[in-house]
Formats: structure tokens, sequence, C-alpha cells
């Protein structure tokens, strides 16, 4: 059977993949929420939902950096990648062990659209379509929530030392967008490092938990530098970063996020 991935890359499966090596931690947790974690058998480090996946499966290093061997000892019958969080050299390698699905994700349109795909590849179709039409209905009630509320305009920072944001082209700013949050370095490709100190007009700097691990400690370095009218508030990277079903969460957590400004 000939199947498509995201980037609308052909590859052929015999039969229903049985052994599943993820490399992305989000679709780690979709893979799971699948009901399909018995089939897993490679994750990576970075791997933390459901919390218990690192010690029940072999862990094959992290999403720049893989253990081939490791990989190729389990046997997989695909492996699963992401455009972004794994390189181009990851997922060439691995496709000389077994078939490759590579997501790219911007919107959440793209994140349905994976679930949809990974539905069809592993005969969980009826799984799929209950998390998609979940996700659809979170979205459609937080649209009406949000709508009612001002526009912000927000720094999403992800990296310190150097001090990284999020910018075009990241799933993260499409998230702001939804939250009614003004990037204000959405016209910047990607993730641009900035100056603390000649950052734009702003309402609200928001402090990532990962990749770069912030602190309350940060909060008051990063508010001493700007306008005391701007408030500084730590966040969950996860809800703002992560797609799959993570996002039968977030919508939640943006609304408390929201009441507590």
């Amino acid at each position: 059977m000939e199947f498509k991935d995201q980037l609308n890359r052909v590859f052929e499966l015999s039969s229903t993949p049985k052994r599943i090596i993820s490399l992305v931690p989000s679709q780690t947790e979709l893979i799971c929420d699948l009901d399909l974690e018995s089939s897993l058998v490679g994750v990576t480090k970075f791997c933390v939902h459901p919390n218990h996946i690192k010690k029940s499966k072999t862990v094959v290093g992290g999403t720049k950096q893989i253990k081939l061997e490791k990989i190729k000892e389990l046997k997989p019958d695909i492996i699963l990648c992401n455009k972004e969080e794994n390189t181009k050299e990851i997922v060439e390698a691995c496709e000389q062990i077994c078939a490759v699905h590579v997501s790219d994700i911007k919107t959440t349109h793209d994140c349905l659209e994976m679930i949809q795909q990974y539905g069809l590849l592993f005969n969980s179709e009826l799984e799929a379509s209950e998390i998609i039409k979940a996700i659809q209905n979170e979205i459609k009630a937080f649209s009406t929530y949000i709508s009612n509320l001002p526009k912000l305009k927000v720094a999403y920072f992800i990296w310190r030392n150097p001090w990284m944001v999020a910018g075009k082209s990241t799933f993260i700013d499409y998230v702001l967008k939804l939250n009614n949050f003004d990037n204000v370095f959405s016209s910047i490709e990607r993730y641009p490092e900035v100056i603390l100190k000649e950052l734009p007009e702003l309402d609200l700097v928001l402090l990532s938990s990962e990749p770069y691990p912030f602190k309350n400690k940060h909060i008051r370095e990063v508010a001493s530098m700007l306008p005391k009218n701007v408030k500084v508030k730590l966040v969950d990277g996860e809800m703002f970063s992560w797609y799959g079903s993570r996002l039968l969460k977030a919508f939640n957590y943006f609304k408390r996020l929201r009441n507590s400004l």
C-alpha cells in the first residue's frame, strides 16, 4: 500500500505497522492516545508524556541526535519524524531502515491532517476521528470565548543567552494568533535573536517552559529591563508548541492564562 506524509513523500507499507518508533515527543503522546502504545518500541529522551513511557520503551536518543544502531536493533516497521524537530540527515538515515513518515505542522489544520494520516496508517480511523472531532469542538468554543477579549501585543521567548523568540512560520506564532495575541516578531522568520532593551512596544512577555526552562527568577530579570507596564509571565511551552492530542488540553489552559492576566 502506498501512503503520503505531510511533505508529500510517498512510501510503501506491506501491512499495518506493528513496531513504531517516534522521534517526536508530541507525536509519541498522540500514538498513545490513539491506543497504540503497545506498538511503540522506541522513543526519544524528550518523550515525557505519558510519564511512564521512557521506562517502558527503548530510548533511541534525542530529536537531533539518534542512536542509529539501537534503532536498527528494534526492527521498526515505521519511524515517525517531524520536519522541524528532526534533521534531514536523520530522516535520510532512518529511510535506510524502514518507512518514515514526516509531519509538517504550522497550523491546527496541519495537526488534524496528521492525526487523520495516522488513523489510516495504523488502522485506527475511529480513534483518530474521535480525537479530531474533540479538538474541533475545543477550537470552536475557544474562538467564541477569545473573540470578546482585547488583542495584546506579546513576545514569546524560547531561549536565554542569546535571547530568542518565536517568529513567523512557526506553530507557536499560529497558536499566539489563536489566543488573540499580536506577536510583535511575526514579521521575522523562525526564531530570531533579540536584545531585551530594544524590544518593540509590548503589553506582555511570555517566557516558555521549553526548550529553555524559564523560572520565576527570569521574570524578575526580564521585567527589570522593560517598562513597568509590561507584564512578564511564565507559560507552559507544551501547550503552545506541542500538537496532536495535546490540543485536547491546550484550550482550557489558554482560558486560564487569559483569566490570569
